[in-house]
């Protein structure tokens, strides 16, 4: 499952190597980043996490076996990371029940999801991903920002991919009823 890079990446940082380490960090940093502020939506907290994931995957790089991609690995220490932290600090979340909205289109939302990626992190994006669950945001940053596919996201997030399919339905369909009412609000804001 590794690559040749990685794994000379590997061997360079057990031989105690901190240049290949802080190399590692680099390329990682931002996605682990990414994730914990999705995950807890708070910039200090993220960057917090974001440091002690690295502590974990320093520590934890030894007994590192390789059965699954590195990007796969460190996804998963980010993932059970913010979950840790969120449980410490018990942060309360807007949780609505959102079931009975279903009329947004989920391919729409998609494609919506992912021009609004693409052309800017939107402000409106960012509200309406912080009004989710941790775990909600964490499974459609995954899915949408890191472009991971259902099989990766197991391993990372250790849950059955039929599970997963089930989370992120739930997860796109309450995040289409927060950004409808998010949008909804916004034009009657502007046509006021």
């Amino acid at each position: 499952m590794l690559t040749n890079k990685e794994k000379e990446l590997i061997l360079e940082i057990r031989g105690g190597n901190t240049h290949a380490f802080s190399n590692l960090v680099d390329s990682y940093k931002d996605l682990v980043f990414t994730l914990s502020i999705r995950m807890l939506g708070n910039r200090e907290e993220a960057e917090e996490v974001s440091q002690d994931v690295f502590i974990k995957v320093y520590k934890s790089l030894p007994s590192f076996k390789g059965d699954s991609k590195l990007s796969t690995w460190i996804y998963r220490i980010a993932y059970n990371t913010c979950l840790d932290r969120i449980k410490k600090i018990k942060k309360k979340r807007i949780h609505t029940d959102l079931e009975h909205i279903d009329q947004i289109a989920y391919a729409d939302l998609d494609t919506a999801f992912q021009k609004i990626v693409e052309t800017e992190r939107s402000e409106l994006i960012n509200q309406c991903l912080s009004q989710l669950s941790a775990e909600d945001a964490g499974v459609l940053t995954l899915f949408y920002l890191e472009e991971k596919n259902l099989q990766e996201m197991e391993k990372a997030i250790n849950l059955p991919v039929n599970t997963l399919k089930v989370r992120l339905f739930r997860a796109r369909k309450r995040l289409a009823s927060i950004m409808e009412k998010s949008v909804n609000k916004e034009i009657l804001q502007s046509n006021g």
